[in-house]
């Protein structure tokens, strides 16, 4: 997967006026069967839904047909992050400090390149994540990849996050 970064600073204030942010934006598949991935989260913290989807579909499907953004033949994919999201911002460590998560580094920290544990937070520009071994503390610039691990307590929390209702409040 090849993130592309200059085009999530392209289409950022576009998604922002519409009421979402962009999580990433990448290039999966092959070079015969290439997939633009644009994974984006309404900001005011509810579920994106289907027609959510639909709509920043259609705004950047006009946006990249003027544009063309990449070279060949794609499909574009709009999704949501899913409870197991991907952490790719900087503020998604400290939004998520308290919940357990996998990250793999750039370059060895401390002799190891893959972390698992519960996220603490930032220090500055730096992620704190306690392990097994102790607390390890990894530049946001070393970070290859990272996700938020699905446990009870996640589902849990995703659940009754702003803006979403339960069940039992549907009922009332």
């Amino acid at each position: 997967m090849e993130r592309l970064h200059h085009l999530e600073e392209r289409v950022e204030p576009t998604l922002e006026a519409m009421g979402f942010a962009v999580v990433r934006i990448a290039i999966t598949g092959s070079v015969g069967r290439k997939t633009l991935q644009v994974m984006a989260e309404r900001k005011d913290g509810a579920a994106i839904t289907v027609e959510d989807c639909e709509q920043i579909s259609r705004t950047l499907s006009a946006i990249f047909d003027v544009e063309d953004p990449v070279p060949g033949r794609y499909d574009l994919e709009v999704s949501s992050t899913g409870i197991d999201r991907p952490l790719t911002r900087l503020k998604d460590f400290a939004t998520y400090a308290g919940f357990e998560a996998k990250i793999d580094t750039k370059m060895p920290v401390a002799g190891r390149k893959r972390f698992r544990g519960r996220l603490k937070g930032l220090t500055g520009e730096d992620i704190v994540i306690a392990t097994e071994d102790g607390d390890a503390t990894i530049a946001f610039g070393n970070v290859n990849a990272a996700k938020l691990i699905l446990t009870d307590e996640l589902i849990a929390a995703t659940t009754n996050a702003p803006g979403r209702q339960t069940e039992q409040q549907l009922e009332n």
